[in-house]
C-alpha cells in the first residue's frame, strides 16, 4: 500500500506538476528566451530535480550518497553505468546544462517528444528522419561542450542491473576524441533497489543506499598533445568500471 502511495504521489506531481507549474515556463521559454535549448535544459533540471525530492522525502529508507564534486562538473562527456529508469532523472537534476540520448520512441510522443526536441536531446538512431537531427546535434555539440554544458551518456544503451558493465557503443567515444573534450566516469549503485526494472511501483521498504561517484576522468589526448584512439578510450573506461565497483549497501570497493 505504501509503494501504492508514494508512486501515485511521485507521479501526480510529474502530471499536474507539469501542467499546472512548468508549462508555462516552458512556453515563456519558447516565446522569449534568446537561448531555447539553454533554457529548456534548465527547466528540465528544476522539474527533476523536484521530482527527486519528493521521492527521496517520500522514501526514506533509501539514503542517497552523491558525489559533491559532480556539481562541478562543466564541459565534459559523462558516462555511467546504467540500473534504472531513475538514472537520467538523477543527472538531468545534478547538471543544469546537459544533453543525453534519448530513445527514438520518445521523440514521438505527445508534448514530451516536443520538450527533447527543443532541449537539444540525441535521437538513438541515425535512420530516416533523425539522421538530420543527430548531424545537427554533432556538428553543434563543440560549442555546447565549450561553453559548459555537458553530454552525459550510458554507454551500454540499456539498463543492465546487477553491477557488470556491459557491451559499450562507441558513439561516445568518437565525439570525445572528435571534440578533445575530458570523460568523466561516474558510478551509480542500487538505484535498480528503488525502481527495479520490470516493475511500476517504487520499492520504498527496503533499507537501501543510493550512491553516485565520480570513479576517474580520462583526457582524450596522449602526453605528446595527440588523440587517443576511439578503441584506447573506450578500453580505458572499462578499465576504470572493472577496478571500481561497489557492494549492495552503495559503498565503492
Amino acid at each position: 500500500m505504501v509503494d501504492f502511495v508514494v508512486t501515485l504521489l511521485c507521479w501526480t506531481y510529474f502530471i499536474f506538476g507539469f501542467l499546472c507549474v512548468f508549462s508555462f515556463f516552458y512556453v515563456a521559454a519558447y516565446l522569449f528566451s534568446t537561448d531555447r535549448e539553454r533554457s529548456f535544459q534548465y527547466l528540465n533540471h528544476l522539474f527533476y530535480k523536484g521530482f527527486l525530492w519528493l521521492l527521496r522525502t517520500l522514501a526514506p529508507r533509501h539514503r542517497w550518497k552523491l558525489d559533491p564534486d559532480i556539481k562541478n562538473i562543466h564541459g565534459s562527456i559523462v558516462v555511467c553505468n546504467h540500473l534504472s529508469y531513475l538514472d537520467p532523472l538523477i543527472f538531468i537534476s545534478l547538471l543544469p546544462c546537459n544533453k543525453t540520448i534519448v530513445k527514438t520512441k520518445f521523440f514521438q510522443a505527445p508534448v514530451f517528444g516536443w520538450l527533447i526536441k527543443v532541449s537539444g536531446y540525441l535521437p538513438a538512431t541515425t535512420e530516416g528522419r533523425y539522421g538530420k537531427r543527430m548531424i545537427e546535434q554533432i556538428e553543434s555539440m563543440g560549442d555546447f561542450l565549450r561553453n559548459g554544458g555537458n553530454l552525459f551518456i550510458f554507454p551500454e544503451g540499456t539498463r543492465n542491473p546487477g553491477g557488470v558493465v556491459g557491451d559499450f557503443h562507441r558513439g561516445v567515444f568518437k565525439i570525445a576524441r572528435m571534440y578533445r573534450c575530458p570523460i568523466q566516469v561516474l558510478r551509480l549503485c542500487n538505484t535498480d533497489k528503488l525502481f527495479t526494472p520490470g516493475r511500476f511501483f517504487f520499492n520504498t521498504r527496503e533499507h537501501n543506499c543510493i550512491s553516485l561517484k565520480i570513479l576517474d576522468r580520462i583526457t582524450p589526448e596522449t602526453d605528446q598533445n595527440q588523440p587517443v584512439s576511439v578503441s584506447g578510450l573506450e578500453k580505458e573506461v572499462r578499465r576504470i568500471f572493472q577496478s571500481k565497483g561497489c557492494d549492495k549497501s552503495g559503498i565503492e570497493l
